[in-house]
């Protein structure tokens, strides 16, 4: 269990399923709830949490099978887990909130958007292709670009990943961490042990698996809400300058009626935690210019 400094633990029943959440910042202020994605969990908001707490009331939120939520054995496509998302939120008496998202919980929060817009003033997707909407059908083999998303079809096979990376957790963290990192020194030892720790416990990496062996599933949903109406709220697109996709506002804006972008200079994949002030500054400007 890692603690941040004025911030405190919570554990709720969201429809069902048990999720943790860290909460602080300004009680009385606009909230912000934060997802993050692969192979991370809360604490992959732990530069960018701070740095909004003077102005918010900041809550990051474990997905199922992250950190230390429950880890069910179904339901990972991103509109069940949205669902018991916004059951955490209201468990934790936030009415309405700016959600923000990284990764695969970009995925989730895309479907949430869908799905719970009123409860919605606006969302910011990090550098995610969304499943059925910007996620190529196909992997390329180029190398140049191939070890991006070589994982995707990977971690859909079944029980070769498990097999292959049972007590090998920490390597395959590490990996990620780093090849996909522009900014040296983004992550210590221990921010790499953490999250291999949560990937090794019981259900830690079939759970984090689950999202992409889901994923078809999620694009079928997201297809056929999109179908009936596009995104109403605010949609900020935030890019980093060498991330996985480099117009995350353009990527969003056939499907959501309200779209702006950023690009974050010096950043890999791993925004927040590359450069987190000039990410809770995007995050704070959109908050409050909309």
């Amino acid at each position: 269990m890692r603690d941040l400094a004025g911030f405190t633990h919570h554990w709720v029943d969201a429809d069902g399923v048990r999720l943790h959440a860290v909460e602080g910042g300004r009680p009385d202020g606009p909230a912000v709830v934060l997802l993050a994605g692969f192979p991370q969990n809360w604490w992959a908001w732990r530069k960018v949490l701070p740095r909004l707490a003077g102005r918010f009331h900041v809550l990051a939120i474990d997905l199922p099978g992250q950190g230390h939520s429950e880890r069910p054995e179904r339901g990972y496509d991103t509109h069940t887990v949205a669902a018991h998302v916004q059951a955490a939120v209201e468990a934790l008496d936030v009415p309405n909130y700016w959600l923000v998202a990284h990764d695969i919980g970009a995925w989730v929060a895309f479907s949430l958007a869908l799905g719970f817009p009123s409860r919605l003033r606006g969302v910011a997707l990090l550098d995610a292709g969304i499943p059925g909407i910007t996620l190529p059908e196909t992997v390329p083999t180029d190398p140049d670009r191939a070890w991006k998303t070589w994982h995707f079809a990977f971690h859909v096979v079944p029980g070769l990943p498990e097999t292959l990376l049972a007590g090998r957790e920490r390597e395959y963290v590490d990996w990620f961490l780093n090849a996909k990192t522009l900014s040296p020194g983004s992550f210590d030892e221990a921010d790499i042990d953490h999250y291999a720790a949560a990937l090794a416990a019981d259900g830690g990496l079939r759970a984090a698996l689950a999202y992409y062996r889901d994923a078809a599933e999620s694009a079928r949903k997201n297809r056929a809400a999109l179908e009936r109406q596009h995104l109403t709220v605010p949609v900020l697109g935030i890019s980093g300058s060498h991330g996985s996709i480099p117009d995350m506002a353009a990527a969003l804006s056939p499907w959501a009626e309200h779209t702006t972008g950023v690009v974050v200079s010096g950043a890999g994949h791993f925004i927040p935690d590359e450069q987190p002030e000039a990410v809770a500054a995007a995050i704070a400007d959109f908050a409050e210019g909309a």
